[in-house]
């Protein structure tokens, strides 16, 4: 099942729904008579009760099309528009890693990335207040002159974890997603001499996420999924979900040493081929397009301006 977060154009209603297999979004709100909620958060605060009704409601869908709106009355918005917490995984790819050390920036080097090590994953916090949906427009920061993309898997959680086992790590999730790390280099490379990560990573627009969550059952194969970015239609990135160091599993049990709740957003790291590793390094402008791909999950694109 594909779940979306999105605004009705013609009646300025915010909802979230169903994403149907002829293109159509059944508005779970409306359906249902407010039995379920307009907000994602709260819907999956409900639990497997919530998603079993989803399912129901959309299996009948079939027989009518009240509260069902065409894609053209819908602008969507991030499956979760402002999570809790994102918990950002560095370096799961060990290419990524790599290409990392080729960066020669002082401030960069001062990291000390040869004494990287991988006992557990490691990571940051990223602010809610930077998400921003699939077709979104997004700036390019006053405070940059290094803008770079990361295509990367959101894992969104589905109700809450604490201490979990690998084992049963992905009963917690609620679904997959696509996430695009924006990131300030520039500005990282100087936080990370203070061995500190804020703005670099933060800045209003930084985190696109979408288009949908996809529930586990529709995944399949959670360590299989091909993922693929294209800046202006030129392929940079290409990897798998399996070619990480920790599993989407393993990330999930690590980060619920701090207890997950329902909406947050957990990120699989990046693989190599962004922008800060290429040897003709020309960053993010006005007027680029990055299209993030990744199979099963659909394509998260966003918009540079000036």
């Amino acid at each position: 099942m594909k779940l979306a977060s999105f605004k009705i154009k013609s009646s300025g209603k915010t909802t979230i729904g169903v994403v149907l297999a002829d293109g159509g979004y059944l508005d779970l709100h409306g359906a249902t008579n407010g039995e379920l909620p307009a907000r994602m958060i709260d819907f999956l605060e409900m639990g497997e009760g919530a998603m079993a009704r989803a399912r129901a409601v959309a299996a009948n869908a079939a027989l009518g099309r009240a509260n069902v709106v065409p894609a053209d009355d819908v602008e969507l918005q991030a499956p979760v528009p402002r999570p809790g917490k994102i918990m950002h995984t560095s370096c799961n790819f060990p290419a990524h890693l790599s290409e990392l050390t080729t960066w020669k920036e002082p401030e960069w080097q001062s990291h000390n990335w040869g004494e990287f090590h991988f006992e557990h994953p490691t990571g940051f916090l990223e602010a809610p207040s930077s998400v921003v949906p699939t077709g979104a427009s997004v700036k390019v920061p006053h405070f940059t002159k290094q803008l770079d993309y990361e295509i990367e898997v959101g894992i969104i959680i589905g109700k809450k974890a604490f201490r979990v086992s690998p084992d049963e790590a992905l009963d917690y999730v609620a679904g997959l997603t696509i996430f695009n790390d924006l990131s300030a280099r520039d500005i990282q490379a100087r936080e990370h001499s203070n061995k500190v990560i804020l703005l670099g990573k933060s800045f209003d627009g930084s985190c696109p996420l979408g288009p949908y969550l996809v529930t586990l059952d529709e995944v399949g194969d959670v360590n299989n999924l091909p993922m693929v970015l294209t800046l202006n239609g030129e392929e940079r990135q290409n990897s798998n979900t399996g070619n990480v160091i920790y599993k989407i599993a393993d990330m999930v049990s690590w980060w619920s040493n701090i207890t997950l709740e329902p909406g947050d957003v957990i990120t699989s790291g990046s693989p190599p081929g962004v922008i800060a590793g290429r040897k003709d390094a020309t960053y993010l402008k006005g007027g680029d397009r990055i299209d993030c791909k990744v199979e099963k999950l659909g394509t998260l694109t966003t918009f540079i301006v000036e």
